[in-house]
């Protein structure tokens, strides 16, 4: 198995393997075909973050650029214990904003990060519904309902574990009709009717616009998620990586990350 490999092996495979079809989720810049840490002579960055950041860390990535010229900045938006296993088993990769410590242990555990985490911002949950709330879904209760399409993000990542642990603050059982792996996906279920709600991060239905309805609920409280974010111990552009973490820590980075939702830590 690749994980059993050494890591200088396990980068030779990744890089193999075709690691740029990990980086299509989402890209900051137009993608100029190239690969690895150079483009046209400049210098691509390459950032693995919770699919929760996409609006935020997009428009992050185009502030960097502008004041580093010839440099580009490549996402890979996804679950984060997803992005964590591509870490760790070589992908190659310059930072990694989680959305929880428990998918950044993964990449610290394997000696991954250089340095130790930063929490940057908070993040609770809400549910969506459409706009029309069909299933006319006021609480965390009602997503009881058998009668109603449930979706939730899987066990494994942030916001799935988040929904499982608010609906045990509130002792209730919910039997989703499918468990997706990243909350866009699950957002995305909401949006196209093909699901009465959805148990997703408040910043995505703020991303949402009036494609759906954020619902509060008091439970969201007790599975609050912080998201931790360190470069990396392989990083091909160790002091951009620096630079760019440093913007997400700044002022200018802070204003960016609340006005789309997310809390102080």
């Amino acid at each position: 198995m690749i994980e059993r490999l050494p890591r200088g092996v396990r980068v030779l495979l990744a890089a193999a393997l075709g690691t740029s079809l990990t980086l299509a989720a989402g890209c900051g810049s137009t993608d100029d075909g190239s690969s690895g840490s150079s483009s046209k002579g400049g210098k691509t960055l390459f950032v693995f973050a919770a699919a929760s950041l996409t609006e935020t860390f997009t428009s992050l990535g185009k502030t960097f650029e502008s004041s580093h010229p010839g440099v580009k900045v490549k996402f890979n938006f996804g679950g984060s214990s997803a992005l964590a296993q591509q870490i760790t088993q070589g992908a190659p990769a310059d930072i990694f904003a989680a959305a929880s410590p428990a998918t950044m242990k993964t990449v610290t555990d394997a000696k991954d990060a250089a340095g130790a985490p930063t929490t940057f911002v908070r993040n609770r949950l809400e549910i969506a519904v459409p706009p029309s709330n069909p299933g006319k879904v006021k609480t965390l209760k009602d997503l009881t309902n058998p009668k109603l399409k449930v979706v939730e993000c899987a066990p494994e990542v942030p916001c799935g574990a988040a929904a499982l642990k608010a609906l045990a603050a509130a002792k209730l059982k919910v039997k989703p009709v499918s468990q997706e792996q990243d909350v866009k996906a699950a957002l995305t279920k909401v949006q196209l009717n093909e699901a009465d709600a959805a148990l997703v991060y408040r910043t995505d239905v703020k991303s949402a616009g009036g494609k759906v309805t954020g619902i509060d609920f008091p439970e969201a409280a007790q599975a609050i998620n912080d998201y931790p974010i360190a470069t990396l111990t392989h990083a091909p552009q160790p002091a951009l990586a620096k630079e760019f973490v440093q913007l997400v820590l700044s002022g200018q980075g802070k204003s960016v990350l609340e006005q789309a939702g997310f809390e102080s830590p």
